[in-house]
């Protein structure tokens, strides 16, 4: 079990993409889509033991060791990998978890109906992957050729050249600009993210098309 020191400067961040604070652990399936956001970005910490305000109180690390085991294994979907580390806080445990970036997106865990989802970290929060990043996850794995730039179809450049002047748009503004089927739109921007001109990021509650 290590010092203070190191987890004090933690707690100090705050919480923020790549780092969150739990009080404890008692519901496997809810820590899972923790595991689910970090893992479909890149990757992140848990805190446990630590109230939201950064105060510690500890826990029983064997108990959450277990659940958050069993969150991992049993409610992702692949099975998820995860680090612990023991930190002893004024006499009090604290224990820190990581989670990698996944190697295979999207990672689904349950939602509140028990319905498999994939999760997103965003700021603080944990959020619903809309529907076209989980396409782009799903196709992570089939990056093209960065030649594939010379070539770019008339409405991949239509969205770059629109992107180079506005900070970003929705796949339906897409649709409208290009005057395409959603089909359309959707394989385009995939292809984009493969080639890592375009990212998807979220605001206000929105998925954006944005520049890398």
């Amino acid at each position: 079990m290590k010092g203070k020191g190191y987890i004090a400067d933690l707690i100090a961040q705050g919480e923020h993409e790549h780092q969150d604070f739990k009080y404890q652990i008692s519901d496997a399936r809810k820590i899972a889509r923790s595991i689910s956001a970090f893992a479909n970005n890149s990757g992140g910490r848990l805190l446990i033991g630590v109230k939201d305000n950064g105060h510690v109180v500890g826990v029983k690390s064997d108990e959450e060791i277990y659940m958050i085991e069993q969150a991992a294994s049993m409610y992702c979907r692949p099975e998820q990998q995860v680090k612990f580390e023991l930190f002893n806080v004024d006499g009090k445990t604290v224990l820190k978890v990581d989670i990698a970036e996944a190697s295979l997106k999207p990672v689904k865990a349950p939602d509140e109906k028990g319905l498999w989802k994939a999760f997103y970290r965003v700021a603080d929060e944990n959020v619903l992957a809309s529907s076209m990043h989980v396409k782009v996850m799903q196709h992570q794995s089939q990056l093209r050729d960065n030649d594939a730039l010379l070539s770019l179809s008339q409405i991949e450049q239509q969205l770059i050249d629109y992107l180079s002047t506005h900070g970003g748009i929705t796949i339906d503004g897409y649709m409208r600009l290009a005057h395409v089927s959603r089909r359309s739109a959707e394989a385009t921007v995939i292809s984009l993210c493969e080639m890592k001109v375009v990212d998807l990021t979220y605001h206000d509650g929105q998925c954006l098309i944005t520049r890398t």
